[in-house]
């Protein structure tokens, strides 16, 4: 999980560029509408809601425009699109394994900017369960860093509910649970008093590729490229960048 880690230091740093220039917004609008269509637009008995809604409202994204979004998805008001989950495979540059979760209302413009993201960044698209095996669906909470907060502190409050381990990220500390346990893990944070910046569903690769800083330059500017992309949401990779290298690169 060290890499895992160490690339999610990486991305945590990298989102919070993202929501300075408003890149997020959109994608974490259509997180509350697809959750919203999904589970309902009560946040109380719609998990998947109410961290989209947190995560959002965390992200500075305007109330207004959070109470559309729920209302678009649930139905309340008209015009939401039909939005589709598609998840494409390839590999990066020095072999890694790439997962691109898309959300989109057009599969063949999602597929199209995907492959050409892939092939102008050293990348390649692979056959359906090529790589996949290689990643488990986990839960990721991550927590902020108060005054005094510890890693034990953070391992005490959720330990009963599910939690596998806690990660430092410097900035953050990260919980990881099986993809089951993060409501209950996130719950019993809340209880300990302790706040959460976002709780959601990531894969976790089982088996990484190390790097060197030229490899991780290579991959940072791959996932940079899909993440351009508006059909693209996430991005999961079994690269390790070792902490001297990722110190060197900033």
């Amino acid at each position: 999980m060290s890499g895992h880690s160490k690339w999610a230091t990486t991305k945590h740093k990298k989102a919070a560029i993202d929501a300075k220039r408003g890149k997020l917004f959109a994608k974490l609008i259509k997180n509350i509408e697809v959750a919203a269509r999904t589970g309902g637009g009560d946040p109380d008995g719609n998990p998947t809601l109410y961290d989209a809604i947190q995560k959002a409202r965390k992200n500075s994204v305007p109330l207004d425009n959070i109470e559309r979004a729920v209302k678009r998805g649930s139905g309340a008001d008209a015009g939401g699109a039909d939005w589709q989950t598609i998840m494409y495979e390839g590999y990066g540059p020095n072999g890694v394994a790439v997962l691109v979760e898309c959300l989109t209302d057009n599969r063949n413009r999602a597929a199209t900017e995907v492959r050409v993201a892939m092939t102008r960044n050293g990348g390649s698209m692979a056959d359906p369960n090529s790589v996949s095996y290689l990643f488990t669906r986990k839960g990721v909470i991550i927590v902020p860093k108060a005054d005094g907060l510890t890693e034990d502190d953070v391992l005490m409050a959720v330990l009963d509910a599910g939690a596998e381990e806690v990660n430092d990220l410097g900035e953050a500390f990260e919980v990881l649970t099986e993809a089951s346990d993060m409501v209950p893990a996130r719950k019993a944070l809340q209880a300990s008093g302790l706040d959460y910046e976002s709780a959601e569903a990531e894969f976790v690769a089982s088996v990484e590729v190390t790097l060197d800083a030229e490899g991780a330059a290579k991959i940072m500017r791959l996932v940079d490229a899909l993440e351009d992309s508006d059909d693209v949401q996430n991005v999961f990779t079994n690269a390790d960048i070792p902490a001297d290298v990722l110190a060197a690169m900033d």
